[in-house]
This record gives C-alpha cells, structure tokens and sequence, in this order.
C-alpha cells in the first residue's frame, strides 16, 4: 500500500502537530515496512532523521519526501495542486495530519482532528481564524473516509460539533518521543548554560497564547513567593504567539519579571535537559485535544502539575496533580506542595514515567495503519459491489 500524508506541519518551526506529523510517519514507515509512505507538501520541509539515530532502528528506507512547489496562493493547493497530485502520482490513502484534506481526492481519505478549540475557545483565537475554521472543519470531517481523534475528550466534541458519526472516528492517542528521557545533571549543565537558566526553577513548555492561560500561572507564581520562602525562577519556553502582550505585562505589574525568563522557541535537543532539571513543569492550559507537553516532561522524570481541563487527565492519569485553571491559588498551593516535599517529588518522578510508557508511538502507528486498512478495503468492496 502507497500511503501519503500532509508534511506542511514540516514546513515551520514545529510545534504539536509537526511533532506528531514527524513522529507518525517515521513509526508507520519504521514498523510497516512493506508499505510506502509519501510525505507531501507545496512548501519546502525537512524530517527529523534523528528519530531514527535515537534507536536502534535505522532512518526507515519507506518514508519519502515529496516537495511540489504551487507557484500561487496557499489554498489552490488543496483545491487544485494536491488533488492534480493525487492524480498524476497515485497513492491508496491520503492522510490530513493537520485537520484539512483535498475536497476532492481519487483515493479514500483520513483526516485527525487535534481539538475543537475554534469551537469551544474561539476568543483564544484570531477571528479570521474561527471564521474560516468553523466553516471548513465540518466539510473537511464530514467527507473523510475516516476521523482520528487523540483523545476521548476530542472524540465526544467531534460528534457534537462536526456532526460526526462515532463509527467514523477512531481514538488514537499520542506519546512523547524517544528523546524525551531523563537526562544527568552533568549533561543537562551546558543546556541551562546556553539558555541562561538558574537552578532551581519551574518550567512551562508552549506556544505563549491565551488557551495556555500564563496569566494564572504567573499569577501563581506571584502567590507562591508571596506565601512561602521558595524562589524558584519561573522559565517560559516558547515562540510568542497571538495576544501574547499582556503576558509580559503582568509580570511586570507584579514586579517579578526580573525572576521570570523568557527564552523564546527552544530546539527540540535541548527540551529533554530543560524538562529533566526543572523542580516541576507546570501545564496550566485552559483547553487540550491531547497534550504532549506534560507527556514528554513526565517521560524525562519531571513532577507535572496541569489543569483538569479538557484532555489532560487523560493524559497524566494519576501521575500528576491537577487544579482547575482560573484558581490561581490551588495551582500555588501545590506548586508549593512539590517544592517543599522531596518524597512527594521523587513518587511523582516514579509514577510519572511510567504513566508516560503507557503511551507509544509504534502502538499509535499501528492503529493508524489499522485505519488506513479499513478505508482502503472499503474503498475496493464499494468498486466490486461486494
């Protein structure tokens, strides 16, 4: 089977869904190696090889890249330029690793829908966005062959507000990668250094946005210096994105931004030191479809404390502490809590690691290939009337 999967995920600095973009279909390739899987984008990409290098697993021979450049505006790629595509160079399925497929396609199509946010937390977004979202996710879902959800949570919102069938959608959850493992103080030492990073401190790892809800964070943060004798610095990893002025202003009105470190979009290889030194890594986000950060910091051993919104109870189980995301103050007391109690840190380090191994991209794989099986086999029984 000949299977392609949308690669514009690739094509910036990535973030969650170029993260699971990469990750799937270096495991499809990796334990389906009688299949072939065509990575295709309209904008120049690049592929982790590294995924391979980090096992004992060779770079899979069977994921290929297909650049095609479309020398025009960004939508005729789904309207014109992959479906002459699909065409010209056919593959059995198309997958839409990033909510959107051809409306028109020659080969059954699958399409993972992360969240509903534009739905559920359009004021998170910009409102061109909700509007061109709203109006192109029902259509995209509706004319799928299949829906993968990465999560329960995800799975329900799907069917109230796509309109989805529940025989249609398949709950497929991710995992944090291999390189998210715990790393010695030794060699976490030259990451910190880079990053000008004082120990000890709590993380947040994330796109600075409203749906990830910094202002409680910071807001508890303030609470908790104010309330107790530790001073741990705060350290915020991610690229600044929309709205993200009054993030910076409120630490500034609390008079603690000199204890709060910015470092901007962080490279993947320094985020398993980065998580593996910090006291805590706290995920306070107002709204989840999945949630890979507190995964992967939980992979490399670190205490998670995150909201109980949405998915991610799903996610840390039992291994991390929760608080509802407007209470500023629960989220202090138990950053306070994990400070201050070694034992309660090192269970928290146990439990939390083995929480992450219950997730696995090869398991992930495999059940996407089980999806891409059942379209395809429909596909050819609706041709022989069978």
């Amino acid at each position: 089977m000949r299977i392609g999967l949308d690669a514009i995920p690739l094509a910036a600095a990535k973030t969650g869904i170029g993260h699971y973009t990469d990750a799937l279909s270096t495991w499809l390739a990796r334990t389906h190696p009688d299949h072939e899987y065509e990575l295709m984008s309209p904008f120049e990409f690049s592929v982790d090889r590294r995924n391979g290098h980090h096992s004992e697993h060779p770079y899979p021979p069977n994921l290929n890249k297909r650049f095609t450049p479309v020398r025009s505006i960004f939508r005729k790629w789904w309207l014109i330029g992959l479906p002459s595509l699909l065409q010209l160079s056919p593959v059995d399925v198309f997958h839409g690793t990033n909510y959107c497929i051809p409306l028109w396609a020659p080969c059954p199509t699958v399409v993972t829908v992360h969240d509903l946010s534009l739905f559920t937390q359009s004021a998170t977004h910009e409102d061109a966005n909700v509007e061109r979202g709203r109006r192109r996710m029902p259509i995209m879902a509706r004319r799928a062959s299949a829906v993968i959800a990465p999560s329960e949570w995800t799975r329900k919102e799907i069917i109230e507000y796509l309109d989805v069938r529940e025989d249609r959608i398949r709950v497929i959850f991710e995992a944090a990668r291999e390189s998210m493992r715990p790393v010695s103080a030794d060699e976490a030492a030259p990451v910190l250094e880079h990053h000008s990073i004082d120990f000890p401190y709590i993380l947040f790892v994330g796109t600075i946005e409203p749906r990830k809800n910094l202002l409680t964070l910071i807001e508890a943060y303030d609470e908790l210096l104010r309330t107790s004798t530790e001073r741990p610095h705060l350290v915020i990893c991610g690229g600044r994105g929309w709205l993200d002025s009054e993030v910076f202003k409120r630490a500034r009105d609390l008079h603690i931004r000199d204890m709060i470190h910015f470092t901007g979009y962080v490279d993947d290889d320094d985020l398993p030191a980065l998580y593996s030194s910090a006291q805590a890594f706290v995920y306070p986000s107002l709204y989840e479809g999945f949630g890979l950060p507190p995964l992967e910091a939980m992979a490399c051993g670190t205490p998670v404390i995150t909201s109980n919104a949405s998915s991610l109870p799903e996610v840390v189980g039992k291994a991390g502490l929760t608080f509802d995301p407007r209470d500023a103050k629960s989220l202090a007391r138990n950053l306070s809590n994990v400070l201050t109690d070694v034992s309660l840190r090192a269970h928290m380090r146990i439990s939390g690691i083995e929480q992450s191994q219950r997730f696995s991209w090869a398991r992930a794989a495999n059940e996407t290939q089980v999806v891409y099986d059942e379209v395809y086999e429909a596909k050819l029984r609706s041709r022989t009337g069978r």
